[in-house]
């Protein structure tokens, strides 16, 4: 019996130790350490670039004048029934390859590489030869959205309303890392000008609102790598859980052995 409890404690004991060095430190894993070191005024919200169209991006564009009449023919859903949200799905423009579209009554115009305030001001000149002013433009994306993939709960597309989203408010829509996830090291890929980009942000840092990846662009991919626990324990933690299994059975069967034998 003294052999059988001391091979029992030594098994809880290998338990134990594998299930404490999965777990990493709380500097591995704490976000935004040392933020109460730096003055606030480092922290203007300052960083965030504007977004800049680019092939294959989807844009709704209405068009308001004095006149509703004067103004349908340069929009692609008949405003005049006020109830167009359902519809902008389906009533986008496309930006071709060569950053063009093809607008109502104007033809071709170049809005690849611009901002929206810049393709509202070429779109309101081409149209002030046709329409009164005051002219109002509104110009939105219907395909901004973010991939997040890797050790967070939720990976997936996620559409992105506001046109504005940061790292890790982009984390927060995937339910969060997993404890798993390496925060040391988040990957950012980006397409930008035709030129595949890649950053990589310590969550843990407050560095990262410094970063020109800290606000996130259409279409940019999230990856969250996992950390040396989880590569380490997808190929020995299988392995490790059979052979306690089989341990944890083997005694249990030499208790009952030696139970029913003491009887």
């Amino acid at each position: 019996m003294t052999k059988l409890k001391f091979f029992a404690s030594g098994t809880l004991i290998a338990g134990l130790i594998t299930l404490l060095t999965s777990c990493g430190s709380s500097k591995d894993i704490l976000y935004f350490q040392g933020t109460e070191n730096i003055p606030n005024t480092l922290y203007r919200d300052d960083t965030n670039p504007e977004v800049r169209i680019m092939p294959n991006d989807n844009l709704f564009i209405k068009v308001s004048a004095p006149n509703p009449l004067a103004a349908e023919p340069y929009n692609l859903i008949n405003l005049s029934s006020g109830n167009y949200t359902n519809t902008l799905e389906l009533q986008g423009y496309l930006v071709d390859e060569n950053g063009n579209i093809n607008f109502p009554g104007i033809g071709r115009v170049h809005v690849g590489g611009l901002t929206k305030a810049e393709v509202i001001h070429s779109i309101q000149t081409k149209l002030s030869q046709y329409l009164e002013d005051p002219i109002i433009v509104n110009v939105r994306f219907l395909n901004y959205s973010v991939s997040i993939l890797g050790e967070v709960v939720r990976p997936g597309t996620y559409q992105i309303t506001d046109e504005r989203i940061s790292v890790p408010e982009a984390l927060a829509k995937a339910g969060d890392m997993t404890i798993y996830g390496q925060r040391h090291d988040i990957l950012i890929c980006r397409v930008e000008n035709g030129e595949k980009k890649f950053y990589h942000l310590d969550i843990t840092s407050p560095d990262i609102f410094f970063s020109e990846a800290y606000y996130l662009q259409q279409n940019d991919i999230v990856y969250v790598q996992p950390n040396k626990a989880r590569t380490g324990s997808a190929s020995v933690s299988p392995l490790l859980s059979t052979y306690l299994s089989i341990a944890g059975l083997l005694i249990s069967v030499t208790t009952l052995v030696v139970n029913l034998t003491n009887k």
